[in-house]
């Protein structure tokens, strides 16, 4: 039986992941910080005893790890694991109370992705057969986008960092697959006020998501389209890139008003 850890698995990617993991016949760790909205995803899922749910917040690390290691007793080990927990805000560096929600979303994006797949690689190095890291980046890391500057610099470092994470374990036969969605169909991106060219059912983008997983591929854009676009944008030279998108539409920002300092995670999505 397969053994699939996914965090951000309340809802958009993550929830549909768990779906299309379930529907595959996996045994499930799903890490969100909402127990209600996990009882009820894992309640609809085929076979939900057989399912573990971890109701936490993927920046308190001591908890994730705790939450991982749990997993690997219960399920003696894990073949994939997901960091799929992530945030998104608009950013602007002129507003002196965006650093919070800044920080938060590299705390949740980058630092949270680390954490979630730092327990599972001794117990990995052990295993045979097929063990994947899987870090969801996004297009959005592939350029910086003018207002979305925590976002999209927390994709590019999960790009780099699952590369660099790449080279560092072939040697254990562990396969590390960066996925970087374009646009996704989510409570995420209804937010978004601008066009989202081929917008993506989050249904469909697992599926797609997870083939490229079981093929073992290091990278791979979904859908494809953006795959194209992605590559095209990489290839502008910046006085051009910086021509056609100075005036882009800007990620809606968080209201400071909402911004609850208590908490770890103000960019609150994950």
């Amino acid at each position: 039986m397969m053994r699939v850890f996914i965090t951000g698995a309340s809802s958009g990617i993550g929830a549909a992941l768990a779906r299309e993991y379930a529907a595959q016949g996996a045994m499930l760790g799903l890490v969100a910080r909402r127990a209600e909205v996990l009882a009820a995803l894992v309640a609809e899922l085929p076979h939900p005893e057989r399912h573990a749910v971890y109701a936490l917040d993927v920046t308190d690390h001591a908890a994730l790890t705790s939450a991982a290691h749990d997993f690997i007793a219960r399920a003696g080990g894990a073949d994939i694991v997901i960091a799929c927990a992530g945030v998104s805000h608009g950013t602007l560096t002129e507003h002196p109370e965006d650093q919070q929600v800044f920080d938060a979303i590299l705390s949740t994006n980058v630092s949270a992705t680390f954490a979630t797949f730092s327990p599972f690689i001794e117990s990995m190095k052990a295993q045979t057969g097929r063990r994947r890291l899987v870090g969801i980046a996004s297009v959005a890391g592939v350029r910086g986008l003018p207002g979305a500057g925590a976002y999209s610099a927390s994709k590019a470092a999960v790009v780099c960092y699952c590369e660099s994470l790449r080279l560092e374990l072939k040697p254990y036969g562990i396969d590390v697959v960066t996925i970087a969605p374009g646009y996704i169909a989510t409570p995420m991106t209804q937010k978004n006020t601008y066009p989202m060219p081929f917008l993506m059912p989050a249904e469909r983008f697992a599926a797609k998501a997870a083939r490229a997983v079981a093929s073992g591929v290091s990278y791979r854009v979904i859908p494809w389209q953006m795959g194209v676009v992605a590559k095209l944008l990489r290839m502008l030279p910046n006085w051009l890139y910086d021509f056609a998108f100075s005036k882009a539409p800007h990620k809606a920002r968080k209201d400071p008003a909402r911004i609850d300092p208590a908490r770890k995670d103000p960019a609150g999505e994950a």
